[in-house]
């Protein structure tokens, strides 16, 4: 009998062990995934401020070419080269490092463009980064600058406004969509024109201060507002 009880609780044991191994492993395995996951985040450092901001994982080729650019400190000393009180605030053209005053800025890039990745849940809601492109006559296919971007600061809208809106463009907004563009504001006659890939999560008040600063007929600002380099969040 004990012959038999011995092996019988040897196996036990074993597949006890098994078995918490592999509930040890399915954890750090979903842990892992949870880590993949993550929204990454950078921090545009300013000489206005600092504004933290999340790209999204559902724009996979924006997130990756800005997270790129960014390790090439491409964006170091670049300027918001347009801005529009009420509308947003532009950045990313290579050319605008130290560029002088009466330079027309607006044109540069790194030679490439990036594939639009319009995603319905993903608004230009104020405080929204998305990728500048040139217009549709030139680009039928609404292909994204490879470095130029804009942050949302837009108005609040009225129902009324949104109903035409989506009147306008074909699409419905979902409520919780409507509520955000009513209540907290952003601008979305963009939606679906124009890659939207991450959001401001800290630092909206540096947008703003940004968006009203006094600028030329080309809304260049006249003192410049620059970049100073963007960190990636580890």
């Amino acid at each position: 009998m004990k012959k038999i009880i011995f092996p019988l609780l040897a196996g036990i044991m074993f597949f006890a062990m098994i078995g918490c191994g592999g509930i040890l492993f399915a954890q750090e395995h979903e842990e892992q995934k949870e880590e993949l996951m993550k929204n990454p985040e950078v921090i545009l450092h300013t000489n206005y401020g600092d504004m933290r901001i999340m790209l999204y994982n559902e724009t996979p080729k924006h997130r990756d070419n800005f997270l790129k650019l960014a390790k090439e400190s491409y964006y170091d000393s670049t300027l918001f080269h347009r801005v529009i009180s009420g509308f947003m605030i532009q950045g990313g053209d290579p050319d605008s490092k130290n560029a002088g005053k009466n330079t027309r800025l607006g044109a540069g890039g790194p030679g490439y463009t990036i594939p639009a990745e319009f995603r319905k849940e993903l608004i230009h809601k104020k405080g929204a980064l998305a990728a500048a492109r040139q217009g549709d006559r030139f680009n039928p296919q609404k292909r994204s600058s490879g470095s130029q971007f804009y942050i949302v600061v837009g108005r609040k809208w009225t129902a009324d406004e949104i109903d035409m809106i989506e009147q306008q463009k074909g699409f419905k907004y979902t409520d919780e969509q409507r509520e955000i563009y009513m209540t907290f504001g952003g601008y979305p006659f963009l939606d679906r024109e124009y890659t939207v890939y991450g959001e401001v999560v800290e630092g909206l008040d540096v947008v703003v201060a940004i968006s009203v600063v006094d600028t030329n007929p080309a809304d260049r600002p006249l003192e410049d507002v620059i970049i100073e380099s963007v960190e990636i969040v580890e």
